[in-house]
């Protein structure tokens, strides 16, 4: 972990997953990976959960802007389900469900570190660095493989971090009114970019009915 001011001017980073599953999830990301690929999404996340009779298999998916719609959902459905049918990693019965990242989206890119700068985040490392595992502050993109973050670290006061990212366990945005506010921002001005398009989305299905749950200043 380095402590100096963020630099500026950084070439364009890797949209590569760096956060990858491990396990039967792993195993079903190396198959659906290709298929989402093939149809010009990109994959979030994979998880499994729930038990033997009530198991649901969530696929985070979107477009390569971060957008994703109800349509794409169902599209990339309708192309995994019989592909996962006969590579069969899952046995017995489960629900497919084919997800956008929501607006306090896990961050698995380095561009994403890049997309959502200026916002607040939560990263968890996979082992404590100088004694600290967890971190929360304001995003300030992505430099020379390490995450940028403004951090108040107590006594030390403020702090610009930079955070290795082959150290990130997790990272996942904070939802607060400032980012629902930019959610918003992007997903009508991508709407207005495809005025064909009948679902708008910003990497989440903004429904502002349920925009004010879990909010933090």
């Amino acid at each position: 972990m380095t402590i100096e001011p963020a630099k500026t001017g950084a070439p364009k980073v890797s949209a590569e997953r760096f956060q990858r599953e491990t396990g039967l999830a792993a195993e079903i990301a190396g198959i659906a990976e290709p298929v989402i690929e093939d149809l010009g999404y990109r994959l979030v996340r994979v998880s499994v959960s729930g038990g033997h009779e009530d198991r649901i298999l969530q696929i985070m998916a979107e477009r390569p802007d971060g957008t994703i719609t109800v349509d794409d959902c169902e599209k990339i459905s309708k192309a995994l389900s019989p592909v996962l049918d006969v590579a069969d990693p899952l046995p017995g019965a489960y629900r497919l469900e084919i997800s956008s990242p929501g607006i306090d989206r896990p961050l698995v890119r380095p561009s994403d570190f890049e997309d959502w700068s200026g916002h607040v985040v939560k990263i968890e490392l996979k082992e404590a660095i100088e004694g600290r595992r967890r971190f929360k502050g304001t995003l300030e993109g992505f430099e020379d493989g390490e995450v940028r973050v403004e951090c108040d670290l107590g006594e030390q006061g403020r702090q610009h971090l930079g955070l290795p990212v082959h150290m990130v366990a997790d990272a996942k945005l904070v939802l607060t009114d400032e980012l629902i506010r930019e959610a918003l921002a992007r997903a009508k001005k991508r709407h207005a970019d495809r005025p064909n398009s009948q679902n708008p989305g910003d990497g989440a299905e903004v429904d502002e009915d349920e925009l004010n749950e879990d909010v933090e200043d």
